[in-house]
């Protein structure tokens, strides 16, 4: 058994549920699943961390999943589920609405709990599942029959994850879910343990826990399903977050302290404060702000990543040197924040034909452009060249152009919404309240374990 640090107990004596807690979180367990029962219609059954016993102190998310006949359709099974948690939520609380994932499933506030009553298949394999969510009962049977021992080492880690910034496998995050913090502690037999071993990683490093994997898998990460051999569970992990893991664990190895579990602090930018931060880089900075698409995040997150590629890729066309871009979403409004290190050209640019000893191309070049009042044709290492006069002299005059939404990769939803009109801010003019967390962060950027020392 691994000693732990004094740090480390006293994390865990913060950390671990109270008994009130507890209690009070299992006796509305309960007392669902007792209301599932009566309805004759599902089986229910608790999953997640609370199930598993992995929860965090302070965390009151309670996931209830309701178990339907496999021979059901996919319809049947939304439509019968969907009533029935409606029925049961009902019964508790005014406080619920339907979310979505693969398919519908409401979302409730009872007792100050937030409630997921989730329907699926009650499926006798994971090899059977027929969607997604089919599979979360065998993950949480799976951990529950091996993490004793071990939860508080899991607690730790989640802890740790949390106050890196790396906790989440959400698509903002990319970073690390629950269920893989529990197949990690698992795999290496604790806390301490894995973070000797994170220590040495390198990307593409394969984790197969029960050595069944039926498939390749080329992320940076790769831990394989215990339960379904063709799944990576770190698919969401992306190499930045799991470099950030591994910068973390080294350092807590060289030199731990409670800093690595101490949640950091939200800083918010004053307008003020941007200009002077604008002032000092002598960049040329641009917001680009739009309604959100009205679409659940991990819809939306993608389409905002490959949209911002596309802009940036067509300010790039277009001789505009970016040195850092990235994107937030809020309820209302979303933003593409650009930071340019070149935010107005010269009139005119160079545009290169064929070489000469391409004969045929290179007399249609030249008799093309012989009629334009431009310098050139003209020879450059052994191929034609002329100057053009440029379309878009400014970033600003470019990013406010229907060239925008010219742009290939679009997301669908984005651009759906860019359609109905964009705001183009300028300079200190980015500052929007609602942003200030995420401008601070776009020009605080350090690493996860930079972070943590400079608080020392």
């Amino acid at each position: 058994m691994v000693k732990r640090l004094p740090l480390e107990e006293d994390v865990l004596a913060i950390i671990r549920p109270r008994q009130e807690e507890r209690d009070h979180i299992c006796s509305l367990a309960e007392r669902l699943l007792a209301s599932i029962a009566e309805s004759g219609k599902a089986q229910g059954m608790v999953v997640g961390s609370i199930a598993r016993h992995t929860w965090v102190h302070g965390d009151r998310d309670l996931d209830v999943f309701m178990l339907f006949d496999p021979s059901l359709s996919r319809e049947e099974l939304e439509l019968q589920g969907l009533a029935l948690a409606r029925s049961i939520a009902g019964a508790y609380t005014e406080k619920f609405h339907e979310k979505y994932a693969e398919h519908p499933y409401i979302n409730a506030n009872i007792d100050d709990v937030d409630v997921d009553l989730v329907p699926c298949y009650n499926v006798d394999s994971a090899s059977r599942i027929q969607s997604a969510v089919d599979r979360t009962p065998f993950h949480t049977r799976y951990i529950t029959d091996r993490i004793n021992g071990l939860i508080d080492d899991v607690l730790l880690l989640k802890r740790f994850t949390k106050a890196g910034g790396i906790y989440g496998s959400d698509q903002m995050t990319e970073g690390f879910s629950g269920y893989l913090c529990e197949l990690l502690v698992l795999h290496y037999g604790g806390f301490t343990p894995l973070l000797e071993a994170a220590a040495t990683w390198r990307p593409h490093i394969i984790i197969d826990i029960e050595h069944h994997a039926a498939k390749a898998f080329d992320e940076p990460l790769v831990v394989v399903d215990p339960v379904d051999p063709r799944r990576n569970v770190a698919a969401a992990v992306s190499l930045d977050r799991m470099a950030g893991f591994v910068e973390l664990a080294r350092g807590y190895l060289e030199s731990p302290s409670d800093k690595f579990f101490m949640h950091p602090l939200e800083r918010c930018i004053l307008r003020q404060e941007l200009t002077t931060v604008i002032e000092q880089r002598k960049t040329f900075v641009y917001a680009i702000l739009f309604a959100t698409p009205p679409y659940i995040p991990e819809v939306v997150v993608p389409q905002l990543k490959r949209s911002l590629l596309s802009v940036r890729e067509l300010l790039e066309r277009n001789g505009f040197v970016v040195h850092h871009v990235h994107y937030d979403m809020q309820p209302e409004r979303c933003m593409f924040l650009l930071e340019l290190l070149v935010g107005e050209l010269p009139s005119i640019r160079s545009h290169a034909g064929p070489p000469l000893w391409n004969r045929v191309n290179a007399d249609k070049f030249r008799e093309k452009h012989l009629a334009e009042r431009t310098t050139g044709p003209y020879i450059e290492n052994g191929r034609y060249e002329m100057e053009l006069p440029r379309e878009y002299i400014t970033a600003k005059s470019l990013l406010s152009s229907q060239e925008l939404l010219k742009a290939a990769s679009l997301g669908k939803h984005v651009r759906q919404s860019l359609e109905s009109g964009w705001t183009l801010l300028e300079g200190a003019d980015c500052w929007q309240e609602e942003f200030a967390p995420f401008i601070a962060g776009f020009f605080d950027r350090c690493s996860p374990l930079v972070r943590i020392l400079r608080k020392r």
